[in-house]
This record gives C-alpha cells, sequence and structure tokens, in this order.
C-alpha cells in the first residue's frame, strides 16, 4: 500500500505534464487548426493537402502555405489551379496575420465568409474563377490593407458594398462576370476603376460604367412635380428595382441549386475514395466490363481481378468528370481508369446510351475510349493511357520547355480533333470544357482531345445547342456566360483561348492578366491597340517564326471574337492552318486509327 502511495504522485506528475504539453502544442497549432477546417471543407482537390497533418507543431511547411519566421504565423496562402471543390470556412478569418490569399481557378461555392474581414493585414484576394455566390460582405470594407481584390467570374449578387469605397490602398479591383446590382460606389475610391472592373454585371449602374441609375433621373430641372406623382415616380423606380433584384436573385438561386446538385456528387466521391482497399468493396456487389470492338484483349474476369487491386496510390490525376488512376495490366500495358461515381439511375441509363456512341468515336487525335466497368456504385471508363500527361502540365508546372514546332504540331491536332466531332461524328458533339488540360500528349508531344464525349451529346443534328452549362472560366465565350447556350462557335471561342495559351505559356487568367482588370483574350487585344501583338508570346519559345506567328495571332482573333458569327468553324480552322500555318502538305483529316 505504501509502495503504491509513493508510485501515485509520480504517475500523476507525469499526467499533468503530458496534458499541458498537449495543451501547448494546439495553442502553437492555432492557424494550423484554421487550415485543417478549411482542408476539411474542402471535399475534392489535385493532392495539394497531401502532406498537411494534423501531428505537426505548425503547418508552415505545408504546401502552399507560407509562415512568418520568428511567430510561425501564416501569412500567405497560395493554393490557386488545386481543382479544389467546397465552401471557404468561417474559420479562414483566425489567420489574422494573413497578407496573401489566392484561391483562384478553383470550384469553391457557398458565400464569402464575412470573418475573412477579420484577416486585416490582407494585401491581396484573389477569389475570381470560382462559384462563389450570395452578397460580398460589408466587412471587407475593414481590410484596409487590401491592395488587390478580384472577385470576378463567380455567382455574386445583390449590391457591391459602400465599404469597399474607403479602401484607400486599393489599386487593382474586378468584380466582373457576376450578377451584381444596383448603383456602384463612387463617393470614394471605386470611382477611379474604369468599366472592365464591372463588366458582366447587367444590373450594375454608375459613372464608372457610363450608365446612369434610375435614382438619378429624378432631377429638380424636370420642374416642380405635386407630391401625389412624386410619390408615384418613387413608388415604380422602387417596383423596377424589387423586380430586377428578384429576377437576378432567382437566376442566382437556380445557378446555386444546379451547382450544388453537381456538386453533391463530388461529395459523394470523396466518401468513396477514403476506403484504401481500392475498388474491392463496389465491385464485390456485381460488375460487368463492356469492351467495344475488341479493343480490350482481356477477359472481364482479368480486368476486374486488377481493378480489385487498385487504390488512392494509382490516382494520377483528377478532372471535371471525375478521378483519374492508371491500370497497368500484367502485359505491360497501361490505360487510364476514369471514375464517375453514379448519382441515380436516370444518369446510369444516359451514361450507357452515351457510352455506347463514345465507344465508336475513334481517330487520330481524340483519346480511345476502350471499354468501361459497370458496378454497383460507378462507372470506370478506360481510356488509352497517354504518357507525355496534359499540355496544362507541360505548358505550366513541367521544368521542359517545348519548342515552336511542338507547339504548332499541339495546336494543329487538338483542331482537327474537334474539328472531327463538330463535322463528321454523327450525331455531333461539342466539347464545352476546351482547356489545356483536356488535351492530352503522348511520348511525341502528338496532342489528343480528352473528355470530348462527357459533355451533352447533340442527337438532333438540325439543332446546335446544348443549355446544359459547364465549362473551365476564362475559356468559356462571352455569350455561354450570359445565356448558358452552348453552340459550336463556343467551342471555337475556347479552341481560340487555348491558342493564345499555348502561344504564351500563360494561363488564361494569370495573375499578370488579372492585376491589369483583364484575362489572355483581354491582353490580347490591349496589345493589338498598340500594335504589339507579338509580345504576347513565350519569351521562352525556341525557334519561333514570325511568319507562323503572325498568321496564328490572326486565326486566334477571329477565334476569340465577341461576336459568334465571326468566328470560323472548325473545318475552316483547320484549313487556315495547313495553308498558312504548316508547310503545304497533304492532310491527314480525315485519318482515324
Amino acid at each position: 500500500m505504501g509502495s503504491f502511495l509513493r508510485q501515485q504522485p509520480s504517475c500523476l506528475f507525469i499526467l499533468i505534464i503530458l496534458h499541458l504539453v498537449a495543451h501547448e502544442a494546439r495553442t502553437l497549432s492555432s492557424d494550423g487548426e484554421a487550415l485543417l477546417a478549411f482542408k476539411k471543407a474542402v471535399t475534392n482537390s489535385d493532392g495539394v493537402f497531401l502532406n498537411w497533418r494534423e501531428q505537426d507543431a505548425d503547418p508552415c511547411n505545408w504546401k502552399g502555405v507560407r509562415c512568418d519566421g520568428p511567430s510561425k504565423r501564416v501569412i500567405n496562402l497560395i493554393l490557386a489551379y488545386h481543382r479544389l471543390v467546397g465552401p471557404i470556412p468561417p474559420e479562414i478569418g483566425r489567420l489574422n496575420q494573413l497578407q496573401t490569399l489566392l484561391l483562384q481557378g478553383n470550384s469553391l461555392y457557398g458565400p464569402l465568409p464575412p470573418e475573412l474581414g477579420n484577416c486585416t493585414k490582407l494585401q491581396q484576394l484573389y477569389l475570381q474563377g470560382n462559384y462563389l455566390s450570395g452578397n460580398i460582405p460589408s466587412e471587407f470594407g475593414d481590410l484596409v490593407e487590401l491592395e488587390a481584390l478580384d472577385l470576378s467570374s463567380n455567382t455574386l449578387s445583390g449590391s457591391i458594398p459602400h465599404s469597399l469605397d474607403k479602401l484607400s490602398k486599393l489599386t487593382s479591383f474586378n468584380v466582373s462576370m457576376n450578377f451584381l446590382t444596383g448603383a456602384i460606389p463612387s463617393s470614394g475610391l471605386l470611382v477611379n476603376f474604369n468599366e472592365t472592373s464591372f463588366v458582366g454585371n447587367l444590373g450594375l449602374c454608375g459613372k464608372q460604367i457610363n450608365s446612369v441609375c434610375k435614382d438619378a433621373l429624378q432631377s429638380p430641372s424636370n420642374g416642380p412635380q405635386s407630391p401625389s406623382s412624386d410619390d408615384m415616380n418613387k413608388k415604380n423606380g422602387k417596383n423596377s428595382t424589387r423586380l430586377v433584384i428578384s429576377a437576378v436573385a432567382t437566376v442566382g438561386a437556380l445557378l446555386l441549386v444546379a451547382l450544388m446538385c453537381f456538386w453533391g456528387c463530388f461529395l459523394y466521391k470523396n466518401f468513396g475514395k477514403k476506403d484504401m482497399r481500392g475498388f474491392r468493396v463496389e465491385l464485390c456487389g456485381g460488375s460487368s466490363v463492356v469492351m467495344f470492338h475488341g479493343d480490350l484483349p482481356y477477359s472481364s474476369k482479368d480486368i476486374l481481378k486488377k481493378l480489385e487491386t487498385m487504390d488512392e496510390e494509382n490516382i494520377i490525376g483528377a478532372g471535371g468528370f471525375g478521378t483519374v488512376y492508371k491500370l497497368a495490366m500484367d502485359d505491360g500495358n497501361v490505360f487510364a481508369l476514369k471514375r464517375i461515381v453514379k448519382t441515380n439511375e436516370g444518369l446510369d441509363r444516359f451514361f450507357d446510351r452515351e457510352l455506347e456512341i463514345l465507344g465508336s468515336v475513334k481517330h487520330r487525335y481524340l483519346v480511345n475510349l476502350r471499354g468501361y466497368c459497370n458496378s454497383p456504385s460507378s462507372k470506370l471508363l478506360i481510356y488509352d493511357y497517354l504518357q507525355g500527361g496534359s499540355l496544362d502540365e507541360v505548358l505550366h508546372e513541367k521544368s521542359e520547355q517545348l519548342d515552336w514546332d511542338a507547339r504548332i504540331n499541339i495546336i494543329l491536332g487538338a483542331a482537327k480533333g474537334l474539328s472531327y466531332l463538330h463535322h463528321d461524328c454523327s450525331p455531333r458533339i461539342i466539347h464545352r470544357d476546351i482547356k489545356s488540360s483536356n488535351i492530352l500528349l503522348d511520348g511525341n508531344f502528338e496532342a489528343r482531345v480528352s473528355d470530348f464525349g462527357l459533355a451533352k451529346l447533340l442527337e438532333d443534328e438540325e439543332s446546335h445547342i446544348t443549355t446544359i452549362v459547364a465549362g473551365t472560366f476564362g475559356y468559356l465565350a462571352p455569350e455561354y456566360m450570359q445565356s448558358g447556350r452552348a453552340t459550336e462557335k463556343t467551342d471555337v471561342y475556347s479552341f481560340g483561348v487555348l491558342v493564345l495559351e499555348i502561344l504564351s505559356g500563360k494561363r488564361p487568367t494569370d495573375a499578370s492578366f488579372i492585376e491589369k482588370g483583364l484575362n489572355i483574350v483581354g491582353w490580347l487585344n490591349f496589345l493589338a491597340s498598340e500594335n504589339r501583338e507579338r509580345e504576347i508570346v513565350d519569351p521562352n519559345c525556341e525557334g519561333v517564326q514570325i511568319e507562323t506567328l503572325d498568321a496564328l495571332l490572326s486565326l486566334a482573333k477571329q477565334c476569340v471574337s465577341s461576336l459568334p458569327e465571326e468566328r470560323p468553324t472548325m473545318h475552316r480552322v483547320v484549313q487556315m492552318l495547313e495553308s498558312d500555318v504548316i508547310t503545304p502538305c497533304p492532310s491527314d483529316f480525315y485519318d482515324s486509327e
């Protein structure tokens, strides 16, 4: 008994020390806890959070995070273009030493957290190119150190808060391509920004965009009016405003509901990915393999057996339609496996019909769909594996540089693939998401168009329109962003943007453009106004030929014309490329494999 009493104090002492150490560890990682809350809110990404670990004392070595040395406080959070899906949680406001927040080019949705107003040392805030909705919080007016604010290309609604007018250090401001309404504040700094900062918001008015607000029309110079007439005019003005706000709110609500339903697929997929046993669970409930035209020289049993061994270590990418895995067969052949989670039986039957068509689409410049596995919870599409990766990776992430001839060859291959979809498929196919990450390259840097059939097929050859909203900000034609009506000409616009991206080596919404309130098309137009178009070319590109550069710039300008009727067809684009850019040779446009 005495021995126990002698040992008990020491045990208690150890427990107290452990408790204090654990408590101290938590206080040291307060910023880390806020970032972990952000990570938890994000339901899908490209793997950027793999080294964000709870057991770390601080987040300073996490990818995308930069800390102040002495204090270990987070000052920069840079997660642009990492395919993030989810809301921005209110915990982000706990990073009160944050100076730079770059989240552009993702698929973030939901409202802007007012808690961001607590980050009073914030100097740069870039949230463009997402699906953020709701109002701009008035708390953003508390960001007194803010120099750059970009909320463009989202689905924000309501008015621009007057509190932003007092941001005295603001030099870059962009809220274009949203659903904002009302008068633009003009009593402070916002009066200095021109129309490019507000374009695409049909409900806005103010001197910055040369649009007189209705309230300003009630001028004393119009002569005296009776009280009843004045009251009636005010009432009519209020009713008109209410109608505009109601219409915009309705459209915004419908878009939000559609987006939430779409992102629900990602939520469901995220839960499925957490099972580290691979596909074994979902395959054991009964699966079947469909092969097109003998393209898979394996038995269904061999394919299913190989699928059961796969897990997250086989992930090689994530696109707008699903996660992509590397499928290596025992004989050394490698394929790409795209996993699309099922949501309902109606969608399942739609994909069965669509995949039958896609399996018959064969062309030299299209990624070949060889077959698919129909499991109880998902579709597993089996494509050719292209070892060169995506054009996006080669242009923006890999150290090796594409020379001039390689870039021209990629442009021509992408054009031929897209032209085949528009003019030679039956039914014809509008891609609706042409971008560099959907152009895959083989070992010789020859281009293949991917993800072409996972968008809406045009089944009626007399109808050239589909109204399902898709695509990636920066590549979308202006009329498509306004109406949601996709045509072959909206694909042509996206192709023109792709050409500019290949020539410049910069993404369409590169920060160097955004800081000027422009995208890559706006930058080209600005350079053209000063006869400096050639300056858009990547300075690191070797072997540039001036004549072909001028021809490509001329073609790109036609493709990105603001008027759809002025854009050429993709068939005409191929003709112009072969006659004006490529040394004349027999066309292989109709070659297929």
